[in-house]
């Protein structure tokens, strides 16, 4: 598997789709030497090569309905609606233990996508960069606008990276990577409409202009990424695992069962595009 990677859409939590397929991946055996994840996308791909069977949808199935970790008491007591401090430190250092020992040991590069405020551009950080740090990079990449504070990370002032780079793929290629499996969180058909927000924005993070432009502007950079997604895999140079149907389950969801489909969706999707998969690799060497 030389030169190959494995980029992560985020979603929210629609990203529970990429938990089922990752799961599938660690049944199989299957680790890519390249991870680049957004958003939820990094969360999934962290317990994915920490090699933890089952710590995905524990994490974000089970505890989904705890009011630490979705709930308008976040917002109101917080300014946040997903507890990020219960998410990024209670539970991976405590309910549900994240093998920091096994992730740091593996020879995969993982790379986190975040959204710098003040140059309205995507910034990456690999396992030599952030170190022992990473909870703290992926809680960056995983704090949506309006919902979540800003995250202070070395003199950077940081949120979502799907603002600026929704599936980096481009990222993964510039970094070496000749073929890549890409798992999406949205069907094949749909494509993001222009918003207009701009009043909210403006109030809200009139310090940072640069952002507001990236996030006014983003459907196109996610319409194109997606173009480029489609003409890479006419060419054979990417695999894709996208929603076999369109989703039932939105950004901010709490309905256990309704999440529960969508793992069960993923992993019989990866069950299903496994073996072709399989082929696929073996003309990446």
């Amino acid at each position: 598997m030389k030169d190959t990677g494995l980029v992560l859409e985020g979603g929210g939590m629609r990203g529970i789709y990429t938990a089922g397929v990752l799961e599938v991946f660690m049944e199989q055996d299957l680790y890519v030497p390249y991870v680049i994840g957004v958003s939820a996308g990094a969360c999934f791909g962290a317990s994915y090569l920490s090699r933890q069977k089952g710590r995905n949808r524990k994490v974000n199935i089970d505890y989904v309905t705890h009011p630490k970790y979705l709930s308008l008491q976040n917002y109101v007591k917080h300014r946040q609606l997903f507890g990020m401090d219960f998410i990024f430190d209670e539970i991976p250092n405590s309910l549900v233990p994240f093998d920091y020992d096994t992730f740091y040991k593996g020879a995969e590069e993982f790379v986190i996508t975040a959204t710098d405020c003040k140059t309205g551009l995507p910034v990456y950080y690999n396992k030599l960069d952030y170190g022992n740090e990473m909870l703290t990079v992926i809680r960056a990449s995983s704090s949506l606008p309006f919902i979540a504070p800003i995250v202070e990370y070395k003199g950077k002032q940081l949120l979502d990276g799907g603002i600026t780079d929704s599936v980096p793929i481009k990222k993964a290629e510039e970094d070496g990577n000749k073929r890549n499996i890409v798992v999406l969180t949205r069907e094949e058909s749909y494509l993001k409409k222009k918003s207009n927000i701009s009043w909210v924005l403006n109030k809200t993070y009139r310090k940072y202009p640069k952002l507001i432009e990236a996030i006014l502007t983003r459907y196109k950079m996610y319409n194109d990424t997606i173009e480029h997604i489609k003409e890479q895999e006419k060419k054979g140079k990417v695999f894709v695992i996208r929603p076999s149907s369109a989703l039932k389950v939105g950004r901010i969801e709490r309905n256990q069962q309704k999440l529960e489909e969508l793992y069960s969706i993923g992993m019989e999707d990866a069950k299903k595009e496994f073996n072709r998969l399989e082929e696929w690799l073996k003309t990446t060497n």
